[in-house]
């Protein structure tokens, strides 16, 4: 179904690749925790690049879902047309309406640049050949944002022990700070298991649990606190909708990256538009307030934690 969705938004994908003659894979050695599509031969958690490059004429890009894509459709003209000078390409963003939309639609070979949320960093590197090297970070290099556990204020919720028997709502089975963080931290922490101490929902976005809590249609939620922040400066919610339970640790915040099988002469164009751009005045600065520029990241390194939550909840990265 997902991919009959996708399918019907890019239509036929007629004309997005220039025409370039297939080459026979040689043998991956290793895949890792790869899906089958992909080999990482070197190593690197990464799908290699294969044998069969594509150097599309259009560019697709994408980021993470929002309750509202056509606010941030405007928030990333500026670099919509930035991308399309330095890579010399028609670039058309990509208004996704779910995690799964999105991934799917890399692994299809419609999507080739996107912006995925910190949970679903991993899903899309094993399912999609996702290839993440860049994130958001302010002047002085700092970066991330933290999960929070709120509540509206006559919840009567004032601690994590209070969420016992209530509504908790999660934006997305991969999301890091809307489901998988929140759930091993609830259980190690504070002994309060899903569905036998509390009782989830799912909103599907960050946004959608933040306005769901703000007008009392779940008890609390766990959410990213730089949505949260976003929201209240563009006046969507206001600081007393809500009182925040609890604060985690710092996590890195939305990946940047690409497909694997584009050419790397292209990549490097795509690379080079991410940290050229100019973010002084921009859209992105205005919404995005706290970054200023773009910083190459380690998905070993930086996506660790990230993956050491995946396994306190036994996930695992099989593709469906």
């Amino acid at each position: 179904m997902l991919a009959g969705l996708v399918g019907a938004w890019f239509g036929c994908g007629c004309g997005l690749f220039s025409s370039t003659p297939a080459v026979e894979e040689p043998p991956c050695p290793s895949r890792g925790t790869l899906d089958e599509a992909y080999c990482d031969a070197d190593g690197d958690l990464l799908a290699d690049v294969p044998a069969n490059r594509v150097e599309p004429d259009t560019l697709i890009f994408s980021y993470t879902p929002v309750e509202d894509p056509a606010v941030y459709q405007k928030v990333w003209d500026g670099f919509v047309a930035h991308l399309a000078e330095v890579t010399g390409r028609k670039v058309t963003f990509f208004p996704v309406q779910s995690y799964a939309a999105q991934y799917e639609a890399m692994r299809a070979g419609r999507l080739h640049i996107a912006g995925v949320n910190t949970g679903g960093t991993p899903v899309a590197v094993n399912c999609s050949g996702f290839v993440p090297f860049a994130m958001m970070a302010a002047a002085d290099d700092s970066y991330g944002y933290e999960m929070e556990i709120i509540t509206h204020p006559d919840s009567g919720i004032a601690t994590v022990a209070d969420l016992k028997g209530r509504t908790l709502a999660f934006s997305s089975p991969t999301s890091n700070s809307g489901y998988k963080a929140p759930s091993a931290i609830l259980l190690t922490e504070f002994g309060l298991k899903r569905g036998t101490d509390y009782t989830p929902a799912f909103s599907g976005k960050h946004d959608a649990s933040i306005l769901g809590v703000v007008n009392r249609d779940y008890d609390a939620a766990a959410i990213a606190n730089s949505v949260l922040e976003r929201m209240i400066a563009r006046g969507a919610v206001s600081e007393d909708d809500v009182h925040r339970v609890y604060t985690s640790q710092t996590f890195p915040t939305t990946a940047y990256g690409h497909a694997h099988n584009l050419h790397p002469q292209l990549v490097g164009d795509i690379k080079k538009a991410f940290f050229t751009f100019p973010w002084e005045g921009s859209a992105l600065a205005r919404e995005f307030d706290k970054e200023d520029k773009f910083v190459p990241i380690s998905y070993d390194e930086d996506w660790a934690i990230v993956r050491t939550i995946d396994a306190a909840n036994d996930v695992t990265y099989a593709c469906r």
